[in-house]
């Protein structure tokens, strides 16, 4: 924050406030000190909202502020652990899948649930499941 302030980037001094801010709230209205992966999650909802921004805002007509929520996103991207390759994420699955002994779509929860904190912030969930769905369903 202090070389965002000195630099005198106001969009990126903004940003890093409004991420503070919100790790402070949680902190407060949970009275714990968070986790890494608390704040991970607290960054990944950040960017969904600022996703769900830009699509509204391109719906309605305003791609300068569409412009701005991009930028917050290229932001808040620097602060989340570097992503997975998709080669690391399909050998991921493959590894849940055995391990659970999934068969068959109702095995879906048991193998997401094994997942879903290796690869917190470091992929897309929502692809994940699509691709971990295809696999039991084929």
């Amino acid at each position: 924050m202090k070389a965002a302030m000195r630099a005198r980037e106001s969009a990126r001094l903004s940003t890093i406030r409004l991420l503070l801010a919100a790790i402070k709230q949680k902190e407060v209205d949970e009275r714990i000190e968070l986790s890494d992966a608390d704040i991970v999650s607290i960054i990944e909802r950040m960017i969904k909202q600022r996703r769900e921004s830009i699509t509204a805002f391109d719906a309605g007509g305003r791609p300068d502020l569409a412009a701005a929520e991009r930028a917050e996103i290229d932001l808040l991207q620097a602060y989340m652990p570097q992503p997975l390759s998709v080669a690391e994420v399909e050998a991921m699955i493959e590894a849940a899948l055995a391990s659970t002994g999934a068969s068959g779509p109702a095995a879906m929860g048991p193998v997401m649930n094994v997942l879903r904190p290796q690869l917190a912030g470091r992929a897309d969930m929502a692809a994940v499941a699509a691709k971990v769905k295809a696999r039991l369903a084929g």
